[in-house]
């Protein structure tokens, strides 16, 4: 048996919606066709990306103010510094400023929740 790599990725999230709405709205995520009724599935390549309720033993509040310590999630953009002036704008925090380095243009952002999300834009 071998694993091959990363195949779903997902987040759980204090309210389904409002992170569906971000993830789509601000960095322009589309929906996949089909979703369970707990998630909002994304179509993103080469792994699928989904926020989703949270499971019934993890209590969101505890893990203030940074869900996910110690995962870095890291997602491809065309434009990485025009994405950052765009959620500059939208009042979106801003965990690490824009950096050029071996990923291209690079920064961090928190996300609704707090999940620290980091941009690149060279592949």
């Amino acid at each position: 048996m071998t694993v091959t790599g990363p195949d779903f990725i997902s987040l759980q999230v204090r309210d389904l919606a409002r992170s569906a709405d971000f993830y789509e709205g601000r960095l322009g995520l589309r929906r996949a066709a089909v979703s369970p009724p707990h998630a909002v599935v994304f179509d993103t390549e080469p792994t699928a990306f989904a926020v989703r309720e949270p499971q019934p033993a993890l209590d969101m509040e505890a893990i203030r103010p940074r869900p996910g310590a110690g995962v870095a999630l890291w997602l491809h953009a065309d434009d990485a510094q025009t994405l950052h002036d765009q959620l500059v704008k939208a009042g979106v925090a801003i965990l690490a400023e824009p950096i050029d380095g071996p990923f291209g243009r690079t920064f961090t952002f928190a996300d609704p929740d707090g999940y620290a999300v980091t941009i690149h834009d060279k592949r």
